[in-house]
């Protein structure tokens, strides 16, 4: 599930703290670096079984109007599509993520205002109400109502970040690039695997895992190296006014550029000018851009770099 991208977000922060506190203990900063990245995958999980506890939250509400002194024809007879959904049955069942829930220190079921409140958003939804109306669904058609409320419903409800900001400080900023991930599992999903559906794995291969670790350990190992590079590329601009964060995004990728030669330039420059948009000033994305660029040419000239 983590994707370099996220990894190179996670760097960046890590380090940005690091250089501030002049941080010597680099075993520290590798731990903090796959303590965060697992928090991230916490975080997937979570957001799986948050769909399960909606679905759950619905359930129980038809159960409480059966059982109501005066019940209506409707609540004795409640549309059961919602909470039959083949597809959310298939996830609540799901091996892996039964195996995660039971070892989680976090509950949804201890935030039941949150998720009666997600449900109540679910249910005014025109992508919901159109799904109720429908004579009979698929399977697909049942995995296709979740991938759509997950991405209009829960993805853009703000309430959400302030609840996972104040469990965890990692979940606020992971959310954007988690949020992909949950979506991608959605659509990965096939009724023949049944509860045996595998879920993204927390790294997508230990090659991942040691591309996180050579990153962190070769940028501090060689940062008063290319921070030079850097500031000899930066003559007209004031050092004292750079923004740190810039010098630290740059910083990582220059260590990326020179230690992954089998990364393209262009995907190296594309990542850092993003990270540059997120965290940095609004304009640091363009003069990140043109001094890595400044800086790689000089490398490349003095046959130091040999890349394309």
């Amino acid at each position: 599930m983590i994707n370099r991208t996220l990894i190179r977000l996670k760097i960046v922060q890590i380090l940005y703290a690091y250089f501030i506190r002049q941080n010597n203990n680099v075993d520290a900063a590798e731990k903090e670096l796959l303590f965060s990245l697992s928090k991230a995958y916490d975080l997937y999980n979570n957001l799986l079984l948050l769909m399960v506890e909606i679905t759950n939250y619905a359930e129980s509400r038809i159960e409480m109007r059966r059982c109501r002194l005066q019940p209506t024809e409707e609540d004795l007879h409640p549309n059961m599509r919602f909470v039959e959904n083949a597809f959310i049955r298939q996830l609540a069942g799901n091996t892996q993520l039964k195996e995660y829930s039971k070892n989680a220190k976090f509950s949804w079921k201890d935030n039941e205002g949150l998720v009666r409140s997600l449900f109540e958003t679910v249910e005014q939804s025109d992508i919901y109400k159109e799904y109720m109306e429908m004579p009979s669904t698929t399977y697909d058609e049942d995995r296709e109502l979740w991938r759509k409320l997950y991405k209009f419903v829960i993805c853009t409800y703000e309430e959400l970040d302030s609840v996972l900001e104040g469990i965890s400080l990692y979940w606020n900023d992971d959310r954007a690039v988690v949020d992909t991930f949950v979506l991608k599992t959605i659509k990965r999903f096939d009724e023949s695997k049944g509860s045996e559906q595998e879920l993204l794995p927390e790294f997508r291969n230990e090659e991942d895992r040691d591309f996180a670790l050579k990153l962190l350990r070769k940028t501090i190992a060689n940062v008063d190296e290319y921070q030079k590079l850097i500031d000899e590329h930066c003559l007209n601009w004031d050092k004292e006014r750079i923004a740190f964060m810039d010098r630290v995004i740059m910083t990582v990728a220059l260590t990326e550029i020179v230690t992954f030669p089998n990364i393209p330039l262009s995907v190296s420059f594309d990542e850092y000018v993003e990270i540059a948009k997120i965290y940095s000033t609004p304009k640091s994305a363009s003069f990140v851009n043109g001094v890595l660029d400044a800086v790689v040419k000089e490398l490349k000239k003095e046959n130091k770099l040999v890349k394309d």
